[in-house]
């Protein structure tokens, strides 16, 4: 796997064949790591934006057969109200990008955050089904630029050798904003209704809006470029040419894909026989997001003891042991199963995403863009699929969705390494030897 560069890239820099001088200076003093001012904050800031992402994006998760009895519809209807919005993200996380290459990093992350969260105070409101999911939808969409923005921002900021633990901290701060999102959701709708937990959700957000506007150090490796179509084009043209991140972007995809289908309907799963969980113990069951917050922060110790794909290896075989134990009419079984799968999930995703950010070396905007957009389409897919599969099967049709899409990310991965093994087996060309 290359080394990561650190410095920024532009959309003009993106085209061209030779590295940005900001790129290469990753001796740069002032760079942020453990222990040098200024990096507690940012790690701070970035928990905090990544707490008010997930809350928003995932709001209506825990509270899906709520709505679907205000509302009269089913399963797979409601799941729209998350499928809209991860799927508005993953279509707009690439424009987004592009103008943070423009107008930069912080500037895109503040204002996403803002429109964000000023919907979130909104969507309580919504009059009807479609109401809701239009407004989570254009909720999605603001918040497409935050994920990669945040991801460039890192790189750039922040020394090679401690990126991956800085993104997975910011991992880890979705996994705590996913967790508290849903738990708080979960007893504010047994106690008053939905819509006051979709209103505490959003007052969180407004929160976590605060401490990152106030926290985050400014950016100082920061390049803007112009907005340039064709130079962006051929940036991403050459993001999606590069075998590994291509497959890179599969992975994400197809974790997320699992982990969409198995959220969207657990709760339909507890509120009915045998289980019969009332939801605020449902909103609590997402405590076992403090799993993904563990795993996905321990996600730079996993690669340096078992390599890149040693970590995916590891992680999807959690994953997949997670979801068969899950199979179990035994709540303590289904509660084990979730572990896993939550631990094997945000360890293969924090893998995935900080090898996108080392091996791009120019347009890494572009490359984190891609990356997200891949990963919230296996959301909005997974959360879809994931009902359909439900309403034909039950809990083991969603569970045999999740094991096809493990299968995916194991035949990548394998894919991946025997084409390694034979790139360092293949004969150096004679005039190579040669020179």
């Amino acid at each position: 796997m290359p080394p990561a560069s650190t410095g920024a890239s532009t959309l003009t820099v993106a085209a061209s064949t030779q590295p940005s001088p900001v790129a290469t200076a990753s001796s740069v003093p002032d760079r942020l790591e453990p222990g040098r001012p200024g990096y507690r904050r940012m790690s701070f800031a970035l928990f905090a934006a990544g707490v008010a992402t997930f809350a928003l994006l995932y709001s209506t998760q825990a509270l899906l057969p709520a709505v679907s009895a205000s509302f009269g519809a089913t399963a797979g209807q409601a799941s729209w109200t998350v499928s809209a919005a991860t799927g508005a993200l993953a279509l707009c996380v690439l424009p987004m990008s592009a103008l943070s290459e423009r107008f930069g990093r912080r500037q895109m992350m503040t204002a996403s955050l803002t429109v964000a969260v000023l919907l979130g105070l909104l969507v309580p409101f919504a009059p009807s089904l479609g109401w809701l999911i239009a407004l989570r939808a254009v909720q999605g969409a603001a918040l497409a630029g935050l994920p990669a923005s945040a991801m460039a921002y890192l790189a750039e900021e922040v020394r090679p050798k401690a990126l991956i633990a800085a993104i997975g901290l910011f991992v880890a701060g979705n996994s705590i904003g996913g967790m508290s999102g849903r738990i708080l959701t979960g007893w504010v709708a047994q106690l008053w209704g939905w819509r006051a937990a979709l209103g505490a959700v959003g007052l969180l957000a407004v929160a976590c809006a605060a401490v990152f506007h106030f926290m985050i150090p400014r950016a100082r490796h920061f390049t803007p470029g112009s907005l340039n179509p064709k130079a962006l084009a051929k940036t991403v043209g050459g993001h999606l040419a590069d075998p590994l991140l291509r497959r890179l972007y599969a992975i994400g995809a197809l974790f997320m894909t699992v982990f969409g289908a198995v959220y969207t309907v657990i709760g339909y799963r507890l509120v009915e026989a045998p289980f019969s969980l009332p939801q605020g113990v449902v909103g609590s069951v997402f405590l076992v997001y403090l799993v993904g917050t563990v795993s996905s922060a321990a996600a730079g110790r996993l690669v340096a003891r078992l390599g890149r794909r040693g970590a995916l290896y590891l992680a999807v075989s959690t994953t997949a042991a997670g979801l068969l134990l899950s199979l179990a009419d035994q709540l303590a079984a289904v509660l084990l199963g979730l572990v896993l799968i939550t631990a094997g999930f945000f360890a293969g995703h924090a893998v995935a995403s900080s090898s996108v950010s080392r091996t791009a070396t120019t347009g890494r905007a572009q490359a984190s863009a891609l990356y997200q957009s891949a990963y919230y389409l296996g959301s909005s897919a997974g959360g879809t699929l994931g009902a359909v599969a439900f309403h034909a099967g039950g809990w083991a049709g969603t569970v045999w969705l999740g094991l096809f899409a493990v299968l995916g990310v194991v035949s990548i991965t394998l894919y991946g390494t025997r084409a390694a093994r034979a790139e360092r087996l293949r004969p150096m060309p004679v005039a190579s030897v040669q020179n």
